[in-house]
């Protein structure tokens, strides 16, 4: 018997040889990602396919490799894929197995990062709502029901992989995974739980037995086997929690998110440069560019609240492919000078002196005599004159790093840009103005106060809407007797981010967290806010229909999926002279959406009536439709909503985001020129002050008919159309 299982071993072990020989082993030491015995360093962008189209997949992955990337990473998003308990999908622009097939077929690697949180300025951090929504569950701690399901989501993950045959050693192109995400910064928060839960996390991530080493970001902690690893604007300090373990930047900023109300950040191609010289100075072996390619947050999937559907990220290929110049060139030129040193870096012994005041001199030295140096000057402001005696003298300028081959041979220097600078300009094509037709949102029926279901309570918006819409209608009744003042006050608080307010099916007004025409002001991340208009009450009835609005839920912090949304927990009352009426524990009714939605007006084969008569202007709650021809040509297509307010827009049934084309930016924070140099930070470089946060939203040519194409629009506000066109995205 013992010699039969002795056979059966030798059989199995065969086998596995076998199958080992078709891929590749991938390993890593403190020098190095070791992937079939080669010593490598890695430079990675992050690429989200759900912010791009399967169309431009090729492009974008092809121009990062052109751009001296060896891998692309991307998270897994858990709410686009699972929008429903054990229904999935995985069709379209969700399909990541095929975007890992043309990351291999274009001889890169790739990064996988499941999460399943993901934060990602996504809404809900990635979360499918229904988690929320399940009995019992708490969600990123140590509770079963949620750790269940975490289970169920990551083996779906890790086994479609493995059936496509996507991991190294099975002869795909990913060669790392990551689990969780960026836990270690708000762990604190979960205590005991918090620690359990990561370790749980781990465990289950190596039971998944997927051959090669897993990550953990921002986690000091991390158990071993994981690989812990850096996220920030500079991570040249950093340093693993194994001296064993390799030097690794998962998340490298090359710019910030946007904001509706907020200015346009950027971050400049000298500091990005700076940064990751810097890092690989001080023993970097993997550095990742989060973003490489932003691209657009389609649908309602942009989280905050209020980031904007542009995710541009000021990444060196922007939000439509383009390459931002010079970014994307002066990083290509820091990547081909970094790789010269490849060999010496993952192998020689390193040594650093200081060779004057903020000047330090680190060289990389093997045995056989080989050296690659970098020079670098920390100093915000002063320019320095180096003199290295046989190796040369050298002038590096502050806030710099200076490659040096051989340690002789100045090949790249980070403050030196040698690459243009290109602007892109939007141009008409045609100059024909376009035709409209419009419909109004039905709302007889909530301004009837008649819902779909009823509380006596205010719901919480999440609880309530489950992420099937923005909008959420609370409505109640109240009885006014002859004694009580016609002449009252409507004040209602909230949790943000919007209400629209109706007494008696009259508008009162409507209100935004925070929002006052570009001076944007929150409490921290509270966006709740007091709305108060004064109303005409009627003797008898009186209805009030409250129409909650939010812009993109929470995806980040300690336990932020339980910050609440609309009206849960506020208060709504009138104040009619010395009478306060609290309606707050009323019967109220409820009603997910606005009509259009469920009545799918956004789709152009829906059976409507369009009227093409006095199209109205600054009506609010109108549907707007009109049609264009395709551009020629190959530039990116985009529509400028100059004019209109708020809403959502639609190409072909296609959604292409939210829009806020009436939300400035704020005034403060610009500067006339930018200057690169000392440390970064997100409110630097600022500019777009007192314009549309954003004005122009990208229409992918994959969603656009070989000649005609319908444009909807859902305006909540109140728009102006005449101005609406279609252009092309060209440089100047």
């Amino acid at each position: 018997m013992a010699h039969f299982c002795w056979i059966e071993l030798l059989v199995l072990a065969t086998l596995a040889l076998v199958g080992s020989s078709l891929g590749a082993r991938v390993e890593s030491d403190s020098n190095a990602i070791i992937i079939d015995g080669q010593r490598k360093i890695i430079i990675s962008g992050s690429i989200h396919y759900p912010r791009s189209t399967p169309q431009m997949w090729p492009d974008l992955i092809q121009k990062g490799k052109d751009g001296g990337l060896d891998a692309i990473e991307t998270y897994i998003f858990w709410d686009i894929h699972e929008p429903n308990p054990r229904q999935y999908d995985f069709s379209g622009n969700k399909d990541f197995i095929k975007f890992f097939q043309l990351i291999q077929q274009a001889g890169l690697y790739a990064i996988l990062r499941i999460g399943p949180y993901v934060c990602a300025e996504w809404s809900y951090g990635g979360f499918p709502l229904w988690l929320h929504n399940t009995p019992g569950i708490q969600l990123r701690t140590d509770n079963e029901i949620y750790k269940n399901e975490m289970q169920i989501f990551t083996s779906k993950i890790v086994s479609m992989c493995k059936d496509a045959k996507l991991f190294a050693p099975q002869g795909g192109p990913i060669i790392l995974a990551q689990i969780e995400n960026e836990y270690g910064n708000i762990m604190k928060g979960y205590g005991a739980a918090g620690k359990s839960y990561i370790n749980w996390a781990a465990q289950m991530a190596v039971n998944q037995n997927i051959g090669i080493p897993w990550v953990m970001c921002q986690q000091d902690d991390a158990p071993q086997p994981m690989i812990n690893a850096c996220n920030g604007f500079y991570c040249d300090q950093f340093k693993p929690n194994n001296p064993k373990s390799p030097k690794m930047w998962t998340e490298n900023w090359t710019g910030w998110f946007k904001l509706w109300g907020n200015s346009e950040p950027h971050r400049p191609a000298e500091d990005v440069a700076f940064a990751v010289a810097r890092f690989f100075q001080n023993g970097g072996v993997l550095n990742n560019y989060y973003m490489y390619h932003g691209g657009t947050n389609f649908g309602r999937k942009a989280g905050g609240p209020y980031i904007t559907t542009s995710y541009d990220y000021d990444a060196p290929l922007d939000e439509y492919g383009n390459l931002n110049q010079p970014k994307w060139g002066h990083l290509k030129q820091l990547h081909a000078a970094i790789k010269q040193g490849e060999k010496i870096l993952t192998s020689g012994t390193a040594t650093t002196r200081n060779v004057d005041h903020n000047i330090d001199l680190t060289t990389y030295a093997n045995n056989a005599g080989e050296r690659f140096c970098f020079l670098s000057n920390i100093d915000g402001s002063k320019d320095v004159n180096v003199d290295l005696q046989q190796d040369g003298k050298f002038m590096v300028p502050a806030w710099s790093v200076s490659i040096l081959l051989g340690c002789k041979t100045e090949i790249y220097n980070t403050a030196k840009v040698y690459t243009p600078t290109v602007v892109y300009a939007k141009k008409n094509q045609d100059p024909t103005k376009l035709s409209w037709a419009w419909v109004p949102e039905a709302m007889d029926e909530t301004l009837d106060g008649k819902g779909d279901t009823k509380a006596n309570e205010l719901l919480d918006q999440k609880d309530a809407a489950s992420d099937a819409s923005d909008y959420l209608w609370y409505m109640t009744s109240v009885n006014i007797d002859a004694n009580t003042p016609r002449n009252a006050n409507l004040r209602v608080t909230t949790n943000g981010h919007g209400l629209h307010a109706f007494v008696n099916k009259n508008l009162i007004g409507f209100q935004f967290a925070g929002s006052t025409n570009g001076q944007q002001s929150f409490n921290g991340d509270d966006y709740s806010f007091e709305f108060q208009r004064p109303v005409q009450l009627n003797v008898g009835t009186n209805i009030i229909s409250l129409l909650s609005v939010t812009v993109g839920l929470a995806n980040y912090g300690v336990r932020y999926d339980l910050i609440p949304t609309g009206l849960w927990g506020k208060t709504v009352q009138l104040m009619a002279g010395t009478t306060t009426i609290n309606l707050t524990s009323s019967t109220w009714f409820n009603k997910v959406g606005v009509n259009g939605e469920s009545q799918r007006l956004y789709d152009p084969s829906s059976n409507v009536n369009w009227n093409s008569n006095q199209l109205p202007t600054a009506r609010p709650f109108t549907w707007y439709k009109t049609t264009f021809k395709s551009p020629w040509g190959t530039a990116p297509v985009v529509v400028d909503l100059q004019g209109m307010g708020k809403g959502h827009a639609w190409v072909n049934g296609n959604s292409i985001g939210r829009y806020w084309a009436n939300e400035l930016s704020g005034t403060r924070g610009c500067v006339p020129s930018c200057n690169y140099r000392g440390g970064y930070r997100s409110d630097n470089c600022r500019t777009n002050c007192g314009n549309p946060s954003q004005r122009w939203y990208h229409i992918p040519r994959s969603f656009l008919n070989n000649n005609v194409n319908t444009l909807i629009l859902f305006e909540e506000l109140g728009g102006d159309t005449s101005q609406v066109a279609i252009q092309v995205v060209t440089p100047q």
